[in-house]
């Protein structure tokens, strides 16, 4: 598996933040459109995808996995084997810019607009302590510090993501994940840390 480049956060205003990820997958983007467009394809990394209209404007209700909550929305971008963005309540808007290289790697441009204060379940399992995307910390202040929850789970769903592409699909990592934790402690700013 090659390495997820780590992403970047900055601010949208007073109340809104905006994730960035460019990970570099050495796969075609006809193999990763699927993986993020359809619920086979996203049962592997990301969520349960109980209504999905593959369209502009279609419903789409995503849920975490062991019985998580559900996130209702719409696709509000579709241009088919290159952008995909789904908008959800409670998780904000998610999106997939596909860009080939050459004929078998593709970089995909990736963001997460979201507000950090806003109360909403995320893909993750209700009182659990499941990790982002879309999920706070008990407590959280938002801001930098919900951004290390997110930036470590979108991380860790990017890694999840490649294995899946492998032929390895996996349920979303718990809380108490090893590797989620080294990615949250490595978003985590010093100031926040003490």
């Amino acid at each position: 598996m090659s390495p997820v480049s780590h992403g970047t956060s900055e601010s949208r205003g007073e109340d809104r933040r905006l994730l960035r990820f460019e990970p570099h997958l050495p796969h075609a983007y006809e193999t990763i459109w699927p993986a993020l467009t359809t619920p086979d394809g996203l049962r592997g990394w990301l969520a349960e995808a109980d209504v999905l209209e593959r369209r502009l404007g279609g419903a789409v209700t995503l849920r975490g996995a062991d019985g998580g909550p559900e996130l209702s929305g719409q696709v509000t971008a579709w241009d088919v084997e290159r952008v995909v963005e789904y908008t959800l309540t409670g998780l904000g808007r998610i999106r997939f810019h596909l860009e080939p290289v050459g004929t078998d790697s593709t970089v995909i441009r990736f963001s997460h607009e979201y507000t950090p204060n806003q109360p909403g379940p995320g893909l993750d399992r209700p009182g659990s302590e499941g990790p982002g995307p879309g999920l706070d910390r008990p407590g959280s202040a938002g801001g930098r510090a919900a951004d290390a929850d997110h930036l470590a789970g979108w991380h860790r769903r990017f890694e999840l993501l490649e294995s899946a592409l492998e032929g390895h699909p996996a349920a979303p990592p718990a809380r108490a994940d090893q590797r989620l934790a080294a990615l949250r402690a490595s978003y985590t700013p010093p100031a926040a840390a003490a």
